[in-house]
């Protein structure tokens, strides 16, 4: 298998942990969400990204003392945006539902986060065949995405016997495209964070272990908006209490959460320099609709489409199915840039 091929291996399993790290949440059901989610961030943004760097870079230290304020600055602005998008998903999935959301902002993501990488590290690649293979596959990701999301307003769709007002969906509709946008802030810290990782591997950093020194800064930055969202409900709705209110199991399935989170993001990570110059802007949308198309097969084995009937169903399959033709063109793309 060459490096491509291995690249898009560490990717799949990646989409894997990531689409399923929030079942666990089905299960802490003497907790608020807010309960949950500050538990998730202590452990996937603050405490377990510091222990992964801890025992993978040699010398962290030693790391940052070498780079520049600037950029360690723009890392943390990056992280920060991110965790900003993550506060709005959470604001977007009372108005418009979660299925919508998830398709917008992923879809937006997905775009921005391998289209601006690509424009500002490597506009002379745009016009090759292999720029020509990205640009395809992004617009089938959108259009499977955009399939998905028709899928989930159908099955989301009111019936006759509810009796609650409508919320005006415009909104919801903006900040799910805002938080796309945010959300590749991310996948920013990776392409323009590149002399944070070259200077960890000059510090005796595995190739596959350098990017933590990029994960770290800017996933404890994007804790940092996360936090304040989770005591603002926490004080809002007076769920404060209900942390004492459960057993060990909440806190185990929060940190199981966290786990898999992270460690899909170390993978994505560990993924980009293995798919060749355009890591970045290949391994962004890769990794965003093998996201979408695990988290459907995830919902569906779940359960969460068993009342839907067929036709949003089958819609769903049908959107799966474009976004697996998208994943196997920039697939090819990849293996055309290792």
């Amino acid at each position: 298998m060459n490096s491509a091929g291995f690249g898009f291996l560490l990717l799949v399993i990646a989409g894997l942990m990531n689409a399923g790290f929030a079942v666990p949440m089905k299960y802490t059901r003497r907790w608020a969400w807010e309960n949950t989610w500050m538990v998730w961030t202590f452990f996937a943004l603050v405490l377990l990204p510091a222990v992964v760097a801890f025992f993978t870079l040699p010398d962290l230290a030693a790391v940052y003392r070498a780079s520049s304020f600037t950029l360690l600055w723009h890392v943390v602005v990056f992280g920060a945006g991110w965790g900003l998008a993550q506060v709005f998903f959470g604001i977007a999935v009372d108005a418009i539902g979660i299925a919508l959301t998830f398709s917008l902002v992923l879809g937006t993501s997905a775009a921005m986060g391998a289209l601006i990488p690509m424009l500002m590290l490597h506009p002379d690649k745009l016009h090759t065949p292999v720029g020509h293979l990205l640009l395809l596959g992004i617009a089938l990701l959108l259009a499977g995405v955009a399939i998905c999301a028709v899928a989930g307003r159908l099955r989301d769709k009111p019936t006759a016997s509810d009796t609650a007002p409508r919320k005006n969906p415009t909104p919801g509709l903006i900040l799910a495209i805002l938080c796309g946008a945010l959300a590749s802030l991310q996948n920013f810290g990776i392409a323009f964070g590149s002399p944070l990782i070259d200077i960890a591997k000059q510090h005796g950093a595995n190739p596959s272990n350098a990017a933590n020194a990029v994960w770290l800064p800017l996933l404890m930055a994007g804790a940092i908006p996360n936090l304040f969202y989770c005591v603002y409900l926490l004080r809002k709705n007076s769920t404060g209490g209900k942390f004492m209110n459960a057993g060990f199991s909440h806190w185990f399935l929060a940190f199981i959460m966290g786990s898999f989170w992270l460690g899909s993001l170390l993978l994505y990570g560990a993924s980009v320099p293995l798919l060749g110059s355009l890591g970045p802007a290949l391994g962004w949308p890769l990794y965003m609709s093998l996201i979408v198309v695990a988290a459907s097969l995830v919902g569906i084995a779940t359960g969460e489409w068993k009342h839907s009937g067929r036709r949003p169903l089958a819609i769903q399959l049908a959107g799966v199915g474009v976004l697996i033709i998208a994943i196997v063109i920039l697939a090819r793309a990849s293996q055309g840039m290792a």
